[in-house]
């Protein structure tokens, strides 16, 4: 696996990757993150997993599976966009609710860490896409994801792992299409709920 997780960043090995949902009470100021993440990954016997932390509705996820020229890839995403921030700048607009976006992409074929580092930009630029395509908006400008977004990008392991993953390759689409999917639809799903809770909240 290749990630900048909480837990475990960088190349891992390993078997799990755990979704943590929090809420802002469990993260009073004084509150170490990183061993609240652990303490709490550790109570489910997670120990080893590469960890995302989220107050995202876990049970919001989405999945999506592309099949391009035998190579299988399965994205998991969790979207919030209240936070959204276009790169480059950072919103001076108070965030009303916490929210972020954790991409996991798994592939059906070993890469070599070079593909994985490709697949790494292409997840991060199909999620782009999908928020910008979307038209979501923070602070009067489009956002392109938010400041606390992750990506884990998994692969079984082998020695002969695919040497690219551009853009161009079988690889590259894959990844891509399910990446675009998912956090497509983690976003339509998003907003309407967003806008639900906005609703009740003024009514």
């Amino acid at each position: 696996m290749l990630s900048w997780s909480i837990t475990r960043p960088g190349f891992q090995k390993a078997r799990d990757v755990a979704w943590l949902q929090v809420r802002n009470c469990d993260l009073p100021e004084g509150v170490d993150p990183i061993a609240y993440v652990k303490r709490r990954i550790g109570e489910c016997d997670l120990t080893d997993a590469l960890a995302l932390m989220t107050s995202r509705d876990v049970r919001r996820h989405q999945i999506e599976q592309s099949l391009i020229e035998g190579v299988v890839a399965t994205c998991l995403t969790t979207v919030g966009l209240s936070n959204g921030e276009r790169v480059g700048g950072r919103c001076a607009e108070p965030v009303r609710l916490p929210g972020t976006i954790n991409t996991m992409l798994h592939l059906s074929l070993p890469l070599s860490e070079a593909a994985m580092l490709e697949t790494l930009s292409i997840v991060v630029q199909a999620r782009t896409a999908a928020v910008l395509d979307s038209g979501a908006r923070r602070g009067g400008v489009a956002v392109t994801g938010t400041g606390t977004d992750c990506v884990v990008i998994a692969a079984p392991p082998g020695i002969d792992g695919a040497p690219y993953a551009g853009l161009h390759t079988a690889i590259g689409e894959a990844a891509g299409a399910a990446t675009y999917q998912a956090t497509s639809r983690g976003i339509r799903t998003w907003m309407s709920d967003f806008e639900a809770l906005t609703s009740a909240k003024l009514a």
